[in-house]
């Protein structure tokens, strides 16, 4: 049976977001080992936690305080986490199926699945690209967890090779198309000055989580908010450029 077009495209958006995004886990395999984690825990945090911004955080929070900063990597990786339970609410009419189906979509629930199936118009479309994409980030971000951990376990110091900024470049990358609306603009400004000013001043893992505080209060608060910018068109088409896109015009 002929695929339609329309899951032809939600399955290339799934499997173009799945091998950019497990480009990441190779850097996080390898900056968890040096952070004073083995390889086997390493792997455990990619299979059971399996959210690329909660999981960076905590083994940058553990690389810069030890095993004294396992409370504030706990709460700054919970609080990150949290958006992925926001995604399940919008999600869930979409997924539906009995309780073993409904384990495996909470746990694929994240940034990019939920992107790649808001960007797609048709339901069945949409259901495909949650799917494909889930499944495709999960395998690659595991296998490549791995390889990273492996890797940085024979390396050592893995900062000789420029794999400590990564991460930093990851996140600039995710944030950088979203930076299209005032208020997110003025949010991730905001963010950045309290995170730095508090970085000499606190415990690790404090900065990420007070910024995250702000971001999310002036979100909740919709300070720079401007209904005009809600329906602005996203100019992107490519399968690649989906992680930009805006998850609220999937509510349209």
């Amino acid at each position: 049976m002929a695929l339609s077009l329309e899951t032809k495209n939600a399955l290339r958006a799934g499997i173009a977001v799945g091998t950019a995004t497990a480009a990441y886990g190779f850097s996080f395999g390898a900056l968890s080992v040096a952070a004073g984690l083995s390889v086997w825990q390493t792997c455990v945090l990619s299979l059971f936690m399996f959210s690329g911004g909660s999981q960076f955080a905590v083994v940058g929070i553990l690389a810069s305080g030890g095993v004294s900063a396992g409370p504030a990597a706990i709460a700054t990786s919970t609080f990150l986490g949290l958006r992925n339970g926001i995604y399940s609410l919008r999600m869930a009419p979409l997924l539906r199926g009995g309780w073993l189906t409904r384990i495996a979509a909470a746990q694929l629930t994240i940034d990019e699945s939920t992107a790649v199936a808001l960007n797609q118009k048709a339901l069945h479309a949409q259901r495909v690209g949650f799917w494909a994409t889930g499944i495709a980030v999960y395998v690659g971000w595991n296998l490549t967890t791995l390889l990273g951990a492996l890797v940085g376990n024979l390396l050592g110091d893995v900062s000789k090779l420029g794999l400590d900024a990564v991460a930093a470049a990851a996140f600039v990358g995710l944030l950088w198309p979203r930076l299209r609306q005032l208020q997110a603009s003025v949010v991730a400004g905001v963010a950045a000055v309290i995170a730095t000013i508090l970085i000499p001043l606190s415990p690790p893992g404090i900065p990420v989580l007070a910024a995250a505080v702000v971001a999310v209060i002036v979100g909740l608060t919709n300070w720079f908010h401007r209904p005009d910018a809600i329906n602005q068109p996203d100019d992107s088409t490519d399968p690649g450029d989906v992680m930009g896109m805006h998850l609220s015009e999937g509510k349209q």
